[in-house]
């Protein structure tokens, strides 16, 4: 007896294709979909991503959500993209306090740096969004940002007239022609869920590869210890207390939780995490970004306030900004960590190990237009 072994893209292209075959013309074959998987690569010390089930990663996926993030289509003028504001060589970061919309409009937050998103637990400073995928839908059609209805995306995607043919670059990915924005959405999210940041100095280190200053590794100590005063401060280390927001594990350098760092006493400009929870026990709150690639993300805070690593050391320093939702992390009671001067230089050329230039400079993240 002859037995047929059918592999799994086999089968998952025999299914579709006997999907499409009612109401189909049948004279005319239809287009088998045969997507190839894409393997991401974890990197050592890493833990797994969670990628949603109903968005898995592709080849033909990242290659259309790399087109889509650089495509300016997707504004109402045909001149921004997402990597308008999300620049390479700042870390997919935006280098001025507010980014600045097709209209003019000027944005009320910094542009956080996309990389290794695909740990995240949230998106946005306040965590609004709580995927990727829906992350990603807000930008294209808000009037400060890139103004375009999706209406009109969807269309001009679909009309396409140049030699992207996005219909058929959707149909290889997704397996349908039929462009919508949750498959824009989808798309975009595989290619900056690829988007990892894991060959800085530090990442070698930790690998065994190259070795630390003394001045480098002084500062990881340092980031490591608890803060303050041990006569004043229960623990204290004369630390800088970073871990506790900022710690190592899983390496990504954010807790991916909200904190009220300092910066105002009084919230009504941006009350933060509390516009969307609601609790004013959240006023002040914002999201943890990672410090990887900190050195080259520049200006620092959800506004911006801080265009130095120095003047961000500085405001730990000396304690922040009392409040009545002040992180019980800060040492503003105690008069701020009190590090000394070569403490201080420490902790920032730890902090420059963090730099990775290959993921800034990785060929498969530059615009593809």
């Amino acid at each position: 007896m002859m037995r047929v072994y059918l592999t799994s893209k086999t089968v998952l292209g025999v299914l579709f294709a006997g999907m499409t075959l009612v109401g189909c013309d049948c004279n005319e074959p239809e287009p088998l979909w045969n997507p190839t998987p894409y393997t991401l690569e974890i990197p050592p010390f890493f833990p797994p991503m969670d990628i949603p089930a109903d968005n898995p990663l592709t080849e033909q996926g990242v290659h259309l959500g790399r087109m889509l993030f650089w495509e300016t289509r997707l504004s109402e003028n045909n001149a921004m993209s997402c990597g308008t504001c999300h620049l390479p060589n700042v870390s997919f970061a935006d280098p001025e306090p507010y980014s600045t919309g097709v209209t003019g409009a000027i944005g009320k937050r910094n542009a956080m740096a996309l990389i290794n998103v695909g740990w995240a637990s949230s998106y946005f400073w306040d965590g609004r969004a709580l995927t990727l995928e829906e992350q990603i839908l807000e930008p294209i059609a808000h009037p400060d940002e890139m103004n375009l209805p999706w209406a009109e995306a969807v269309k001009r995607l679909s009309n396409d007239e140049n030699d992207t043919k996005y219909p058929q670059r959707f149909f290889d990915a997704f397996g349908t022609t039929e462009i919508t924005a949750d498959l824009v959405s989808k798309a975009i999210a595989q290619f900056v869920r690829i988007m990892i940041s894991s060959d800085s100095k530090f990442d070698q280190w930790r690998r065994g590869e190259v070795n630390l200053t003394d001045s480098e590794y002084n500062g990881y100590q340092m980031f490591l210890r608890e803060g303050g005063d041990p006569e004043v401060v229960q623990g204290g280390q004369f630390g800088a207390d970073c871990f506790h927001c900022h710690g190592e594990a899983g390496l990504q350098f954010s807790d991916h939780l909200f904190h009220n760092n300092g910066l105002d006493s009084h919230f009504e400009a941006d009350p933060g995490r509390a516009l969307i929870t609601g609790s004013p026990l959240d006023s002040g709150r914002f999201r943890t970004p990672t410090l990887r690639n900190v050195a080259l993300s520049a200006p620092f805070m959800h506004d911006g306030r801080f265009n130095t690593l120095e003047e961000v050391i500085e405001h730990y320093n000396t304690g922040g900004v009392p409040s009545s939702t002040i992180d019980p992390f800060m040492k503003y009671s105690s008069g701020g960590l009190d590090l000394a001067p070569s403490q201080k230089e420490d902790l920032i050329a730890f902090l420059h190990t963090l730099t990775d230039t290959v993921f800034t400079q990785n060929s498969a993240f530059q615009n593809p237009h």
